[in-house]
């Protein structure tokens, strides 16, 4: 071979080798594409069944509290809006308030007042309530505080009783004031001495005329 061709020669291999380098990657890109399904994957989408409870939209603020426990002594876990959904779990004995999936809580669960809620048809089971929470300070009185706010009368001794002394009654004696003349009572004289004196004083009467 003349040496003027052994130039074009390596230039002509470096090239083809470039081309089987470069084209290599693209064969293998277009065997793994050839690997991927050409038809579309369905997606698995389901609507929650069973019982549910959905926030009346005339709830107070637009919004219900949920709590961790049926009553209003029970802590305040979480809010549902109105409109929102939840599935219903059980209720209470009274079937004042529903036991409700609510995820973010201790247990997943939680308690929903029922009055507030439109319930879907279906029975719910009697769920028996969690214990009733304990607050995490116990109130002290200080003794000697409360014993600033007691006050002790000193106690006073009763006056002692005297017995008055004897009730003296006074007796009255009745002393005739008209006196009899010889066995004569006076009044029966003076009422003779009177209708003699008118009898008398009619008599003069009668002789002037």
């Amino acid at each position: 071979m003349p040496k003027r061709w052994f130039p074009i020669t390596i230039i002509v291999g470096f090239t083809l080798l470039l081309v089987m380098v470069v084209s290599s990657p693209g064969e293998v890109m277009a065997e793994g594409l050839a690997q991927m399904p050409t038809v579309d994957i369905p997606t698995v989408t389901g609507t929650p069944s069973g019982i549910m409870i959905t926030v009346k939209s005339d709830a107070d603020q637009n919004q219900v509290n949920v709590r961790s426990g049926p009553g209003t002594f029970y802590d305040k876990v979480g809010v549902l809006l109105a409109g929102q959904q939840a599935p219903a779990k059980g209720k209470s004995v009274g079937g004042e308030w529903i036991w409700i999936e609510y995820p973010g809580v201790s247990g997943g669960s939680a308690w929903i007042y029922a009055p507030l809620v439109d319930l879907s048809p279906g029975n719910l089971s009697i769920v028996e309530p969690p214990p009733t929470p304990t607050p995490l300070v116990t109130p002290t009185i200080d003794p000697t505080l409360a014993a600033q706010f007691v006050v002790t009368s000193a106690p006073t001794r009763l006056p002692t009783f005297t017995e008055p002394p004897p009730l003296t009654i006074p007796t009255f004696t009745v002393k005739n004031s008209v006196n009899a003349v010889g066995g004569v009572p006076m009044g029966l004289i003076i009422f003779f001495l009177a209708g003699m004196g008118i009898l008398i004083g009619l008599f003069t009467i009668a002789q002037r005329r």
